[in-house]
């Protein structure tokens, strides 16, 4: 059983920076592609980015140029750093994992995540 714990949430300003982080008891994390997903109070989850395999990343519209996220293969955690945060994007955070190939697509729904951590609010406030 794989476990994912996130951290770095918090109050921020609008136009602030957060750091979130998702830890992975997984032994076969260099092997994974790990989703960030949001949810927002009375709104359905939404994604925001994923980070494949060998490292590429991809993102909702959303949050494309102010979001990035990396990852660490020899800590089994992934980062997902947000600048120039809006009060719109208020919500829980959360990541999972999935194991996959080299050549595997982006992975954008959550459905095609297998492990899930139990989120970080995410505050900004206007």
């Amino acid at each position: 059983q794989v476990r994912l714990m996130e951290s770095g949430g918090g109050v921020v300003q609008a136009g602030g920076s957060l750091r979130l982080s998702c830890a992975s008891s997984g032994r076969t994390f260099t092997r994974d592609a790990v989703g960030w997903f949001r949810q927002a109070p009375g709104k359905e989850r939404e994604f925001v980015g994923t980070i494949s395999r060998p490292g590429g990343t991809y993102y909702s519209d959303s949050v494309k140029g102010r979001f990035t996220i990396s990852r660490d293969n020899a800590k089994k955690t992934s980062y997902l750093q947000m600048n120039n945060l809006e009060p719109e994007d208020t919500a829980v955070y959360s990541c999972a994992t999935r194991d996959t190939i080299l050549t595997a697509p982006y992975y954008t729904s959550g459905d095609d995540y297998h492990y899930w951590g139990q989120g970080t609010q995410v505050t900004v406030s206007g």
